[in-house]
Formats: C-alpha cells, structure tokens, sequence
C-alpha cells in the first residue's frame, strides 16, 4: 500500500506489472475522498509519455524508487482509457471489473497486449496499418486558471491638512463731525446707524464733547469643528484582463531513412 508520504517521492518513478515488466512512469495518483488514501495512479508511457492509463494503487507497493503493482503490464495497457482531475463512481467500477478480469486471467499466460509491450512502451508498429502509416503525435498546451490570494487590503482613517480661506464681513467706527442748527431739536443727537457698543451713542450727547472716545472694530473668530460628512464602505469587484503565456512543447517528426544497396545504387 502507498503511503501518503509515499505519493510526492513516486511521481516520476518507473511503474513495474506483476509479471516484472516496465509499465511506464507515474504522473499521478487519485486518492479516496473521505479518507485520502491513495486509491488509483495514473502511469505515462509511449513516446514523449503522450499514453496514459489507470491502475490500481490500493495494493501497490512504492520501494527503491519503483512502484509495484499487483496486475501485470498488459493489464495496464489495455485499461479503459480514463482520466481527468477527478474520476467519477462509474468510471471507478469500471477499473474494477476490468482489472477483476485481468486477475482471473492472470494465470492463463500473458495478454496478447503484452506481447507489444517493451520496456514500458508499445511498438509504435502497432499504431500503423497495413499501408506502414503511424500515427504522429506532439504535446500541446493545456492552460487553466486558479485563483490565488494575491494582496491583503485594509481600511485605515488619516487626516489631510488644507488651507480654507473665508471671506466674513467685519464692521468698525469712525469718528465723523456733524453740524446741526442751534434750533435743532436737543432731543435729536444726529447720529446715523449704529454703534458696536451700548452707550456708545450717548457719548455723543451731553453740553460738551468727551476728551476721548474709544472706537470699536469687529474681527473673526476662527474655531475648527468636527462634523460627519459622508458614509464610506468597501466592496470588491471583479475585473478581467488577459496574459500571455509561453511554454516549450516537443512534438514528432517523421523522416524516411535511405540505405545503399550493396553495388552502391
């Protein structure tokens, strides 16, 4: 059985049937959703490990950087062709009876299937017809996306000093003389307007004239208060955009070879 801390050292090992041949590499393993152990493992093989099959892992063993399997090569090769990030129930059942045959017939000699493996990888003969045409292959890219925290945001209060200039309208006093007939009535003390302080008008009144007036002016008084203007509140919101992404991908040729014939034609 593959342990859980065998998983990450088993990617990229070789993969060993019951029968001692080379399966191909690991690439993955699928494991049981409510208990996490390691269930099934998904092996790469053919040129450029573009053939992918399932196998079971439950009963396999992972030692001196081989994984070991309980059903033999061929087994393997002839799997139903599954995969994906996730495999579904049926899928599973299917694996099951395919690999339940594959054991039954385990001791009635190997699988025609394992007469075209070698060394992990099937004869590219295989692929081709009667013709001698074969099947190119390449890799291509897959992209996804995930998503990944990428900055953490708070909310923080600072206060921004300005300068804010007010025009008020201030009023002052001013001494100005009035001539008034001798006739004139001694109840009318000739003062236009108003005066900044009480009594000042009566100042003005009397036999004779004081020796000094005090004059007053007006002048702003500034005092700052603090008073809510507005409410503020943080959302998030999703903007797309697009990337360019690049990776090395290798693919197949095909290219005949030409041999002399003996008298050099």
């Amino acid at each position: 059985m593959v342990s859980e801390q065998d998983v990450s050292a088993a990617i990229g090992s070789t993969v060993y049937g019951s029968d001692g041949r080379s399966v191909g590499t690991v690439d993955s393993f699928y494991s049981d959703d409510l208990t996490g152990v390691p269930t099934w493992v998904s092996v790469s093989s053919g040129l450029l490990g573009t053939r992918r099959a399932i196998a079971p892992a439950d009963d396999a063993t992972f030692a001196d950087g081989r994984l070991q399997l309980t059903v033999p090569a061929g087994a393997v090769s002839d799997a139903p062709r599954l995969g994906g990030e996730h495999l579904a129930p049926e899928d599973e059942e299917e694996l099951r009876r395919h690999y339940a045959q594959a054991r039954r017939s385990a001791g009635e000699g190997p699988a025609e299937s394992e007469d075209r493996h070698v060394d992990g990888r099937a004869d590219d003969r295989a692929d081709g017809g009667a013709d001698g045409a074969m099947v190119r292959s390449e890799e291509q890219l897959r992209v996804r996306t995930e998503s990944v925290a990428q900055r953490r945001v708070r909310v923080v209060r600072y206060v921004v000093t300005e300068e804010v200039q007010v025009t008020v309208p201030v009023r002052r006093e001013e001494i100005r003389i009035e001539e008034l007939p001798l006739d004139a009535d001694p109840e009318d003390d000739g003062v236009d307007g108003e005066s900044l302080v009480d009594g000042a008008r009566t100042a003005a009144v009397g036999s004779g004239l004081p020796d000094e007036i005090v004059l007053h002016a007006e002048r702003p008084v500034v005092t700052v208060e603090v008073v809510p203007v507005e409410r503020v509140r943080l959302r998030t919101e999703l903007v797309t955009g697009q990337e360019s992404v690049s990776g090395t991908v290798q693919r197949e040729q095909v290219a005949v070879d030409h041999d002399r014939s003996p008298d050099g034609r």
